[in-house]
């Protein structure tokens, strides 16, 4: 397993993240368990987690997801560990976040309570990389994030990070780092997958030219990418249960990943991960990693099976003959998720 540095952070993190998301609801405590220790056998070093999880989000399991994973910990060596967390931000009319009865502007007050809470579920002093889980714009930057930096000089967290992010928000934010003297985002957690290339074009030259580390979620394009929904929506899918009797809001989510343009795209990069002999869920993964502003993939699971699946592209690295069928693919059928939600921010 590679590593790769978080932006100017001076932490290293391997290639691939496991992400935790659903642990406390799809995956039980033994299972969750079984799955971490399986990530870090494999060389995987960096967990990410939020205090929203597991998903879907709802007031009676928020904060488990944590305290999963921090009885977990208690079974490794501390700083063989790097751990992410997030605190929840504004819903942007997607939600209401289960949190602090939905009231979850980003500022000092929440930070510095946030964090504490989820150092105690963490049972940890400090977290390795803590990030906003979705923008508020309606912040000064600089509050935000002189907040974050006093998480920094207490010693509770080592470096901070972006998720949800748009480019004009990086970019904001490390202008108002630079003028303030505070902490910077050294990264910024996107979904990023081959059915939403998005962070190829504006979020990808900030990343390059500022030093911003991408941590992709969702490379597997919520289970797309795996060839699972081919078919039929398979019993017991995540977006099975969204599309057929999910809320209005989960049903459009569900129709952005699940429509016929990411079911054609899927199709067509079967063919290639069979003819170079691999399976699709390690071409999407290798695919993911192999950026030059990509530092960890954060993939899921919630089998021991899911997880081994993922691993092989560890070693896999795509040639570029590969790489230009795939590209291929992008301009017969650009932009098969119809939006990543980042347009309502």
């Amino acid at each position: 397993m590679q590593r790769r540095p978080l932006g100017r952070s001076g932490l290293v993190v391997s290639e691939i993240c496991m992400g935790t998301m659903t642990f406390g609801s799809q995956c039980d405590e033994p299972t969750s368990f079984a799955i971490m220790d399986r990530a870090f056998e494999a060389g995987i070093d960096f967990f990410d987690a939020a205090e929203l999880y597991p998903v879907p989000p709802n007031a009676e399991t928020v904060g488990v997801t944590e305290e999963i994973v921090g009885r977990w910990m208690k079974t490794k060596p501390r700083d063989q560990v790097l751990i992410a967390s997030k605190i929840t931000g504004p819903g942007h009319g997607w939600f209401r976040p289960p949190v602090r009865g939905g009231v979850t502007a980003i500022d000092r007050h929440q930070i510095i309570r946030c964090c504490d809470q989820s150092l105690r579920r963490l049972g940890t002093d400090y977290i390795d990389l803590y990030q906003t889980h979705w923008p508020d714009h309606f912040m000064r930057y600089e509050d935000t994030l002189g907040a974050l930096t006093e998480l920094k000089q207490a010693g509770k967290v080592r470096a901070i990070g972006c998720s949800n992010e748009t480019s004009w928000g990086v970019m904001k934010s490390l202008w108002q780092a630079e003028k303030h003297g505070t902490m910077r985002y050294d990264t910024v957690q996107n979904n990023f997958s081959l059915i939403n290339r998005r962070c190829e074009n504006e979020l990808a030259q900030v990343c390059r030219q500022e030093d911003v580390a991408l941590l992709p979620y969702s490379p597997l394009g919520g289970g797309v990418l795996t060839g699972k929904y081919n078919d039929q929506n398979p019993p017991g899918g995540r977006f099975t249960g969204y599309l057929e009797k999910g809320e209005p809001r989960q049903q459009r989510m569900a129709q952005r990943f699940v429509n016929p343009r990411t079911i054609e795209t899927t199709r067509r990069l079967k063919a290639i991960a069979d003819d170079i002999g691999v399976s699709l869920t390690a071409l999407a993964v290798a695919w993911s990693k192999q950026h030059d502003f990509v530092a960890s993939t954060i993939i899921g699971a919630t089998t021991i099976g899911q997880l081994n699946e993922s691993l092989p592209a560890a070693d896999l690295v795509l040639d570029q003959e590969t790489l230009d069928r795939i590209d291929a693919i992008d301009v017969e059928i650009p932009n098969p998720m119809t939006e990543d939600g980042l347009r309502r921010l």
